[in-house]
């Protein structure tokens, strides 16, 4: 038989036998790293397909989600494990998902983290770079950063303008102040170690400076020193006013070639021979909305205080709200010595103004005090040239004091009638002006030379060899004593009509 015969009888025998299942051929994974080699065919064999499967990934077991139910034939549940070589890292995941979600989290984190570091540092450095002008009169201009253009802002000194630099020789004592003496804080002193203050409070037509007060902080010494300088001490040479008390200086100086605040001020500092660093100045009507503010002003009164018909303090233990404080320092008329007795007073409200200072530091801490001076600001109820930082630091070294260390002067001298180119008698007080500047010499220039009495424009018309009296040449009081200090002697004569008649 030959080839052909026997390829006829092979076809006719495949042909008619019984069919059988072809058996599944295995596929296998194509390694598509390596450059594929040609494959053999044989010559009657059908011509392939290639079929690329990807391998299958081994099936890993997750971890079981809490309370999640699984069919009893569900593939993949929680009790299935796959079979084979390929999990041989079962035992590396049993750390699972869970270990790579605590590393995704912090991964999360940090990575925040970072960009928030990031950015804190960019916005400083952006806030610390010299990108603005600061300008200020009788000073260089200078570039600064936006940090320190805040810390330099003086929101309110428009209301009163800037202050000149004394053009008198401060007469600094070298022996104390030396190239290297700092008191620690840092601000725009004239005599490094303390730092003055001139407090102005106005009357209702914000004419008359009817409150004047210098207040000197001794910051090398932590230590406050006030002055009070009576509003109806005579200074001829600084107002056109016919009474010549220096609660007329603002409105009718002499000098008005400079600021209404500056007439104050050197008038002040050619008296008194302190110099001014900065100001504060408020209306009466404002302190009611400043005590209101701060939730009022607790105090311990002798005796009630009648300032009108309808306006009474009572007697004991009071908390001044914002009227009644305007109405305690404005009250003058049954004390037996008027004005000075109202000077004498207000006193009493500066060592109470002081303990809720205190009181607010410790039982609501620093922050609410500076919000407290926040709102000042905004509303505008005082008026000052110095900074939001000046200003804050001032009250931080303020809430340290002890009371021990806070001592207030009255300026000396006596009242006395002077008699006007009109022709019009006047009640003024005339100064002292020996015992004034032993005063001063003592508490007010700590790091100055003695001030001369050649030094000092302070003119007396009550003559030293003629004085009534001296009753008002040593008034010094702390405002721990202050505490426990009585009210000043009430005129019997005075007393209202209206009062006599119910008794």
């Amino acid at each position: 038989m030959n080839r052909e015969e026997l390829n006829g009888e092979f076809n006719r025998n495949v042909k008619n036998a019984p069919r059988q299942p072809k058996p599944l051929r295995k596929l296998k994974r194509i390694d598509n790293s390596k450059p594929s080699q040609p494959v053999y065919h044989g010559l009657h064999e059908a011509p392939s397909i290639d079929i690329s499967i990807e391998e299958e990934k081994p099936r890993r077991r997750a971890p079981e989600p809490k309370q999640t139910y699984y069919g009893l034939h569900e593939k993949g549940r929680a009790g299935d494990i796959v079979e084979g070589d390929e999990f041989d890292d079962f035992d590396d995941y049993d750390y699972g998902n869970e270990k790579e979600g605590k590393k995704s989290k912090k991964d999360v984190i940090i990575k925040t983290s970072s960009i928030l570091m990031s950015l804190v540092v960019i916005v400083a450095l952006f806030l610390n770079m010299p990108i603005l002008w600061y300008k200020k009169t009788g000073q260089p201009d200078q570039r600064v950063s936006i940090i320190k253009y805040f810390k330099l802002w003086q929101p309110l000194v428009d209301l009163e303008g800037e202050l000149e630099k004394p053009q008198t020789n401060l007469n600094v004592d070298t022996d104390i102040v030396t190239d290297d003496f700092t008191d620690g804080l840092d601000l725009p002193q004239l005599v490094e170690g303390q730092y003055t203050v001139l407090f102005l409070g106005f009357d209702e037509d914000q004419e008359l400076t009817d409150v004047i007060w210098i207040c000197q902080f001794d910051i090398a010494a932590a230590k406050l020193h006030i002055l009070q300088i009576p509003r109806d001490c005579a200074v001829p040479n600084y107002t056109s006013n016919p009474t010549t008390k220096i609660n007329s200086v603002y409105y009718e100086g002499y000098d008005q070639e400079v600021s209404k605040i500056q007439r104050v001020v050197n008038c002040v500092q050619d008296n008194f021979g302190v110099p001014i660093d900065a100001y504060v100045t408020t209306a009466c009507f404002d302190i009611v909305d400043i005590v209101n503010l701060i939730g009022g002003i607790p105090i311990h009164l002798d005796n009630e205080i009648i300032y009108e018909a309808d306006k009474i303090i009572p007697a004991g233990d009071v908390k001044l709200s914002g009227e009644q404080a305007e109405w305690f320092v404005r009250f003058r008329h049954e004390w037996l010595q008027g004005d000075i007795g109202r000077v004498q007073n207000q006193r009493r409200f500066m060592a109470a103004a002081m303990q809720k200072l205190l009181s607010i530091v410790k039982d609501e801490g620093k922050m609410k005090l500076y919000s407290y001076l926040k709102t000042i600001y905004q509303n505008k109820w005082i008026a000052t040239n110095m900074s939001v930082a000046d200003l804050s630091k001032l009250a931080d070294f303020g809430s340290t004091l002890q009371m021990e260390n806070v001592s207030v002067n009255m300026v000396p001298g006596e009242d006395a009638m002077y008699y006007a180119a009109d022709g019009v008698e006047y009640s003024i007080y005339s100064i002292h002006k020996r015992a004034t500047l032993d005063l001063i010499n003592e508490s007010f220039r700590p790091y100055q030379l003695p001030l001369l009495m050649s030094d000092s424009n302070i003119i007396e018309y009550v003559q030293e060899y003629e004085y009534q009296y001296d009753l008002y040449d040593d008034t010094g009081i702390t405002f721990e004593e202050l505490e426990t200090a009585t009210e000043p002697l009430r005129n019997p004569d005075m007393k209202p009509a209206w009062k006599e008649y119910e008794e």
